[in-house]
């Protein structure tokens, strides 16, 4: 069966309403091209094309920030009061006309990053009092590259221990970034392949290195006696048994017996495996300022055996970057302290101050300083001080020929430094009228008092 078709006059009347509705409605759509990623300081132009059959009445860029909330207005283009067309290209295609509305941001900054919109309105054909409104959107990513970077160590200063391994981290701190680079360490130049670590719940504190391995002391660091008393026993070490603690601790007689399974060795001969295992954690949070800080961690066993002087660095890429950005350090022992003391000449009575000023090569991690006075106590009776500085107030002629003992200590190594203190008269200071402390005996120094007293008084009479 053919399907009838309208007889003509109403097939004229369908064509006569079609055309009244195309004149009542005008035509409008709108669109925005999509950008790249752009880095901070370039300058971007944000374009929306639109096309309409109607009358142009408005256009309006906006910038939207707090998720949507708030809409700023960056440009505006009002054909009633305004005939510049400086913003706009226009050129006729099949009856529609075609127009490009641009604007420009010469120096893009991490602020300008968000969604930017384009709303276009037109008239409506059938009034001028109706406007019809369209609009299109797109996102600018604003990327900057890091900063700064910087590899700390965790933990320091901390002390040398030749009789227990310890744990060693690596912090990689890289900051200025957007978005979160991408950090990786590597020793001497070779990438380390690491064990990754979970990132810490949130509200944890600070992440402290578990035990990694476990490794045993060497045997020859322990009496043949002692650890055939630890296997009888469990594998336990008796409880009276303690290592040494250092260089700098207080020792015990002279006369005191030293196995004969003790080897003199700068470092014990530790039971390692092939190649130390890693362990790396990579965190980042962001920064009031729309950046993004990236910290990296690096732990393992240290050996100082193997890893003293061994060259660390910590790399960044970042699709703002060009090529690799990079931070390294080198795991170094301390060794021959430079001290000075002032002043150079000191007398009894004199504050001297005794200090570490460097070392004959780089040091990293930063050193532990404890000072001792060789067989006695420091001034203040104490049995040693922390610091790089030694601060002694007053010396009195006893301490004249005293040694004092600077314990340099890293967790790769330890050294001592040794300075002896000349104390010479002081000419404003009679000989014996100074105690220990360098004051004044309290005899003399009540008769001085009293003199002084008598000569005053009887000038006033």
């Amino acid at each position: 069966m053919r399907a009838m078709s309208p007889p003509p006059p109403l097939r004229l009347l369908l064509l006569l309403l079609w055309d009244l509705l195309d004149l009542a409605l005008a035509y409008l759509t709108v669109s925005i091209e999509p950008l790249p990623p752009v880095v901070v300081g370039d300058a971007v132009t944000l374009k929306c094309n639109f096309k309409t059959d109607g009358k142009m009445r408005e256009i309006v860029w906006y910038r939207v920030t707090d998720g949507g909330t708030i809409k700023q207005k960056i440009f505006t283009f009002d054909a009633m009061f305004s005939t510049n067309f400086s913003h706009m290209e226009n050129y006729r295609k099949r009856e529609d006309l075609v127009y490009q509305s641009t604007v420009r941001l010469p120096e893009v900054r991490i602020s300008d990053n968000g969604p930017y919109e384009c709303h276009v309105g037109i008239y409506d054909r059938a009034t001028r009092e109706k406007v019809v409104l369209a609009s299109g959107n797109v996102f600018l990513n604003v990327m900057a590259p890091p900063t700064s970077i910087s590899v700390l160590a965790a933990d320091t200063p901390a002390p040398f221990s030749r009789y227990q391994a310890q744990n060693f981290t690596l912090v990689c701190v890289v900051s200025g970034g957007k978005p979160a680079p991408l950090v990786y360490f590597k020793r001497d130049g070779e990438p380390i392949e690491a064990t990754p670590l979970p990132e810490p719940p949130a509200g944890a504190g600070s992440w402290a290195p578990r035990n990694l391995l476990h490794r045993d002391l060497d045997d020859t660091k322990v009496p043949k006696l002692l650890a055939a008393e630890g296997e009888a026993g469990g594998g336990r070490p008796p409880a009276t048994v303690e290592p040494p603690r250092g260089l700098a601790a207080e020792r015990g007689p002279v006369t005191e017996t030293i196995p004969e399974t003790v080897v003199s060795r700068e470092f014990p001969r530790w039971v390692h495996v092939a190649e130390p295992i890693y362990y790396f954690r990579h965190t980042h949070a962001p920064v009031s300022d729309g950046t993004v800080e990236a910290r990296a961690t690096l732990t393992w066993t240290l050996n100082p055996q193997i890893d003293n002087e061994a060259l660390f660095s910590c790399e960044v890429k970042h699709p703002a970057l060009s090529m690799p950005m990079q931070s390294e350090v080198t795991l170094v022992a301390p060794k021959g302290p430079k001290i000075t003391m002032t002043p150079t000449r000191a007398r009894v009575g004199d504050t001297v101050r005794i200090l570490v000023q460097g070392f004959q090569n780089e040091v990293f991690p930063e050193p532990l300083f404890t000072w001792t006075r060789v067989g006695s106590r420091l001034l203040d009776g104490s049995a040693e001080h922390d610091g790089k500085e030694l601060v002694l107030e007053r010396v009195p002629a006893e301490l004249n020929g005293s040694m004092y003992r600077c314990t340099a200590q890293n967790p790769l190594g330890s050294t001592d430094t040794h300075t002896r203190l000349i104390v010479f008269e002081n000419p404003n200071i009679p000989r014996g009228t100074e105690d220990s402390n360098g004051s004044l005996t309290g005899h003399r120094g009540f008769r001085l008092v009293l003199a002084l007293t008598l000569t005053v008084i009887l000038e006033l009479t």
